[in-house]
């Protein structure tokens, strides 16, 4: 009769193909039971929005299959987003397993449509999202979501974030008149604001925090840098030269800061023809991968140029709300999904420094006792 040792075993052949690690020794095999031949276990991925789920779990089944004397098996497959970031720090984030910068080197490329329609990409693979809108002069996001007249509520000293669709957001535009105010404040007032947003509000607990960054290097992505830990930088740039080459900007100011770069998104990558099916290239090809080679950092999706994309942002209806079967809401999808598979592997590392670092403190043995 088969036996736990031999399940392991076999379980252990299988790879994520992510982490480069077999799932039993990532600790992913849960609650295993073996009683009679009859065996029962949960499969608990890194997180929902895994690119590799449906690999990954037929890759079980198949090594299952190859165990005899089992009379019955029953795969409950569930999800855990790993911490891609240190939580031991005193800001009060500690409820927020992964923040995520979304920056570009220039205004125009659709970074806070991209930033909304991920952050919707991962809430509805069922993570806990949230959205910080840190464009302080010119938000957007409660625009993109049709919440212009929406608003957030301080209690017990903090802030608390509107709802949308499944995520938590927080924006400026909600303490502002956004049709005609503008924000005229100087950079360390801008930097204080964007600090309180980060940890003076409530965000509960949330697999990963969108951070929509203001265009170029200024003092909003040098705050977030600064201020707390993050998991990682995510560079959204257009297929011209002229914006990726104000892009490679973004990369070198995060890297000198030591943040890390979880890849590249190229948005507006080509045009689909309604009559002839084919793919135009109209803002030309090649980018964002230019990037991805100069820098040896992943290129993590691509995004159409597609008029309901932007007529969606303009009324207040993103397109992976009202079509979220649509092409361009597979590329969103696609995207979201290497984005979080990015940190998932940033978390793995960062548990093997901080078992190390463990390691490395250990008491020495105290001689007096041999």
């Amino acid at each position: 009769m088969v036996g736990v040792d031999q399940v392991l075993e076999k379980l252990s052949t299988v790879i994520d193909p992510d982490l480069k690690k077999d799932i039993v020794s990532m600790g992913m095999i849960k609650d295993l039971e073996l009683d009679d031949g009859n065996l029962k276990f949960t499969l608990e991925l890194t997180t929902p929005a895994c690119p590799f789920n449906v690999e990954i779990e037929d890759d079980v089944r198949k090594a299952i299959a190859e165990l005899s004397d089992l009379k019955n098996f029953d795969l409950h497959v569930t999800a855990k987003v790993m911490e891609g970031r240190s939580l031991d720090d005193d800001t009060g984030m500690a409820t927020v397993k992964n923040i995520i910068g979304v920056a570009s080197g220039k205004g125009g490329v659709g970074k806070s449509t991209v930033s909304l329609n991920l952050a919707l990409a991962l809430s509805q693979s069922g993570a806990k999202v949230g959205l910080l809108d840190a464009d302080i002069y010119g938000p957007s996001i409660p625009l993109m979501l049709g919440m212009k007249d929406g608003s957030m509520n301080v209690e017990e000293n903090k802030l608390q974030p509107a709802d949308s669709n499944g995520l938590k957001v927080v924006s400026f535009g909600f303490f502002a008149d956004q049709s005609n105010q503008a924000a005229i404040y100087r950079g360390p007032i801008i930097s204080g604001i964007l600090k309180q947003f980060l940890v003076d509000t409530n965000w509960s607990e949330l697999d990963y925090l969108i951070v929509d960054l203001p265009p170029g290097t200024g003092d909003i992505p040098l705050t977030l840098a600064q201020t707390i830990p993050i998991t990682g930088i995510l560079v959204v740039t257009t297929p011209q030269d002229i914006a990726s080459d104000v892009a490679v900007k973004a990369v070198s100011m995060f890297e000198k800061l030591n943040v890390p770069i979880l890849g590249v998104v190229e948005n507006m990558n080509h045009f689909v023809c309604s009559n002839c099916a084919h793919k135009h290239y109209i803002f030309g090809e090649g980018g964002a991968k230019k990037i991805s080679e100069k820098f040896n950092i992943p290129f993590l999706g691509e995004i159409p140029l597609n008029a309901e994309i932007m007529t969606g942002s303009d009324l207040g209806k993103p397109i992976m709300i009202t079509n979220p079967d649509s092409p361009s809401s597979d590329a969103f999808r696609q995207s979201a999904k290497n984005i979080a598979a990015q940190c998932s592997i940033l978390a793995a590392k960062l548990q093997e420094e901080m078992a190390s670092q463990s390691h490395d403190k250990e008491p020495l043995p105290d001689a007096s006792t041999n």
